[in-house]
């Protein structure tokens, strides 16, 4: 199953496209730090950063060539002798992300509109090279209407490929990656597209309507001739727990020994990866953070588990001198004591200490949430300050991160962890590559169903979670 991957990012829509069987032909991006994890885990080692940088300055032929070209899209659609090689190679499917939201039919008359300059590329990359199967995936924003004369930008972009000659049945989704096997709640959405000829060969229909994944006691027979294949029931739904307890010392005994199984997915050579799995954990490197930031995180994790809000330590901050006491002493009349977080240390042994420890740490940043062990991690962002571990007071690590992806441990990250505020336009660092990925067990899926469809032989079985 020959594809291409287009706005590839870090790999996560081709690791699960390989595993099901495919065989990459070229993947393009434009950042060098997410192409450079590609490339390593994926193509050749890129460890060595002198050796990567020049491979970034070399001729477009080359990287073509070597399967990652870290260039604009539009570079290789102004390559006509590429594009004729690639035409002729009869691709299977061409997969990708380009930013959508805000596309319209009407930007083929404002082709200077960056919202609808990247997916209208992508399309021509389709026109142009006529693969067997394309596939798109983006926020669930996408969906939304921003006038009432105006379908969604999902609708349009959904017409748009439908009338790309030579023309695709497509069938809409909104899937969420727990329902695959990643411990994450996750909700994207994709357009899933076969070319005419091939669907009216096979029998191959559209509903017409947005079909939505779910848990496989949850879902309703026949799916949608397109829709990739979910594979976890809601009683066994994948948990922080599962994804990460092992790397904690902290942790309940009861959430590492429910983390083997995950981890024995995690480790599988299944995943064609350059390397093999071994024992050590790459990216796992725990943040640093300020005494008082941590002592924060202490709080938040006591309150976690007593079931008391936290958000007592935003209301703190924003109500005056005077009320503010009142206002904490109330919420946390219950409050077990002494208040100890998970690590052991001791938050305060009385009532009074404690609502001096709440007015001391008050903050009005409230998007900082405790994950807690038992559920799907938050869908992972780009940003990593919002996650609080359950057990240690910190954020989560780039491998944790991953996990929650469903990234396996041998595939390593690349490039500075973090970057500048002002840098994030033209940067992108481990984590925003991780939060910027597609879980590759929905692309596994997803390659797995494409395959099916297009009789591919090489797709390895795997039964429901």
């Amino acid at each position: 199953m020959k594809y291409v991957d287009l706005f590839a990012g870090c790999g996560g829509l081709s690791l699960g496209i390989e595993r099901a069987g495919g065989e990459l032909v070229v993947a393009v991006e434009k950042s060098d730090m997410a192409a450079r994890t590609f490339y390593h885990n994926l193509v050749e080692d890129a460890s060595d950063l002198r050796l990567w940088n020049k491979y970034v300055e070399s001729p477009v032929p080359e990287q073509i060539a070597a399967k990652v070209l870290v260039r604009e899209l539009d570079v290789l659609l102004k390559d006509e002798e590429a594009m004729q090689r690639l035409a002729d190679m009869s691709l299977d499917v061409v997969v990708g992300g380009p930013p959508c939201q805000g596309f319209s039919l009407a930007g083929r008359r404002n082709p200077d509109d960056i919202r609808n300059k990247l997916p209208w590329e992508y399309l021509e990359f389709v026109r142009r090279t006529q693969p067997k199967a394309v596939v798109i995936e983006n926020v669930v924003g996408m969906n939304q209407r921003f006038s009432s004369q105006e379908e969604s930008s999902f609708a349009q972009l959904q017409q748009a490929l439908a009338e790309t000659s030579p023309g695709y049945v497509v069938q809409g989704v909104r899937v969420n990656a727990m329902h695959f096997g990643a411990p994450q709640h996750r909700p994207r959405l994709m357009i899933m597209a076969v070319r005419s000829d091939i669907a009216d060969a096979a029998g191959i229909v559209s509903t017409g309507t947005l079909w939505k994944s779910d848990f496989t006691d949850n879902l309703s027979y026949p799916l949608p001739d397109l829709a990739p294949i979910p594979i976890v029931s809601s009683q066994n739904v994948r948990t922080v727990a599962d994804a990460v307890a092992d790397l904690s010392p902290h942790a309940p005994s009861v959430s590492r020994a429910a983390s083997s199984h995950y981890l024995g997915e995690m480790r599988s050579n299944d995943w064609k990866l350059r390397t093999t799995a071994g024992k050590q954990e790459h990216n796992h490197v725990p943040r640093r953070h300020t005494q008082r930031t941590t002592q924060r995180f202490r709080l938040y994790q006591y309150l976690a588990n007593a079931g008391l809000e936290q958000r007592v330590v935003n209301r703190a901050a924003v109500l005056p001198d005077s009320d503010a006491l009142l206002y904490v002493k109330t919420q946390l009349v219950d409050a077990p004591l002494p208040a100890v977080a998970p690590d052991g240390t001791e938050l305060a042994s009385t009532l009074d200490d404690l609502c001096n420890l709440v007015l001391d740490l008050a903050t009005k940043k409230h998007s900082q949430r405790v994950l807690g062990w038992q559920q799907p991690a938050r869908t992972v962002v780009t940003l990593p300050d919002d996650y609080v571990h359950p057990a240690e007071p910190r954020i989560f690590t780039v491998r944790e991160m991953a996990r929650f992806q469903g990234f396996p441990s041998s595939f390593e990250f690349l490039g500075k962890e973090t970057t500048g505020a002002h840098r994030r336009r033209t940067e992108v660092p481990q984590y925003s590559q991780v939060g910027n990925a597609v879980s590759p067990w929905l692309s596994y899926a997803v390659g797995k169903r494409l395959a099916e469809i297009l009789g591919d032989s090489n797709v390895e079985g795997i039964g429901s979670i």
